[in-house]
């Protein structure tokens, strides 16, 4: 049940991030920056492997067809995740799904191909690139920030006990991870291309003056119950943190901004009212 849980969330904020994406589109293909009579480049960062994945790609489909003579005639959609993803799983549905074969209808070739690696990593050539697009996915962390070790204690997350030390730790290693990630694209993604990014933010500068991420301050409380049960070992618990993080407005901006590589073009904040979490859109 929690996992059909998470589907439907990641479903409600990808379906958020299409007045975004709809827009953006519709920008670069009615300029004269390309020519997009023959093929349009673009991937999925951090796609999964259910059928949200197809929606996403139908969805392209479907609008860029509505751009009649703007419409690339040809797509090529690389989809990114880990390694361990279960890709396998993600092209059966795909063979199912018409919608993401080949749309005759709209005289638009659609060629979708798997793209195993981390997106803080090199994933395509230089100058690859028209579009990239990920929801749901920018806030996980490459790692678990070092030097937290135990001294986050019973939670397992920022929490409005966590010692500030904790806060810097997330907070440096977002600004790494989103620097290198902001780099990176910047040279996969040819001059003039663009990105949507939708991933999970905050409404306050401070995390620990509102706590914006009750379902991990229920967890660690959860946890807690267990240990005084004997079910989980406290060190365990002592030890444990999980690898996201939750940017403010100013740290995506500044972060955008050192890095150099994209202009902010807009940044939306939507709140997702049936988990009390929030999610920040970004187009870059």
């Amino acid at each position: 049940m929690y996992i059909c849980d998470i589907k439907l969330l990641q479903k409600v904020v990808m379906t958020k991030t299409w007045p975004a994406l709809d827009e953006t589109l519709k920008d670069m293909l009615t300029t004269d920056e390309y020519d997009f009579t023959k093929c349009m480049k673009m991937a999925d960062l951090g796609c999964s492997s259910g059928t949200n994945t197809l929606l996403v790609i139908s969805h392209i489909i479907e609008n860029l067809s509505k751009l009649q003579e703007h419409a690339p005639r040809e797509i090529q959609v690389f989809l990114n995740d880990l390694p361990d993803n279960d890709f396998n799983n993600l092209f059966k549905l795909m063979s199912t799904n018409t919608n993401t074969n080949t749309n005759t209808k709209n005289n638009i070739e659609c060629y979708i191909y798997g793209a195993p690696g981390s997106f803080y990593g090199r994933l395509f050539p230089n100058n690859t690139l028209h579009f990239a697009y990920s929801s749901t996915s920018i806030h996980w962390l490459s790692q678990i920030p070092q030097g937290l070790e135990k001294n986050n204690k019973e939670n397992i997350y920022i929490a409005t006990t966590s010692p500030p030390h904790v806060f810097e730790a997330y907070s440096k290693q977002f600004e790494r991870d989103f620097t290198t990630f902001l780099k990176l694209r910047g040279e996969e993604i040819r001059g003039s291309g663009r990105m949507v990014l939708g991933f999970l933010g905050r409404s306050v500068a401070d995390p620990t003056s509102k706590d914006e991420f009750k379902p991990y301050t229920l967890i660690s409380e959860t946890l807690s119950d267990m240990v005084s049960e004997g079910l989980v070992k406290e060190d365990d618990l002592h030890s444990f943190n999980i690898p996201i993080y939750g940017p403010s407005v100013q740290e995506i901006e500044a972060a955008v901004e050192s890095e150099g590589s994209f202009n902010l073009d807009k940044m939306e904040f939507v709140f997702v009212p049936n988990m009390g979490r929030q999610r920040r859109l970004q187009q870059l």
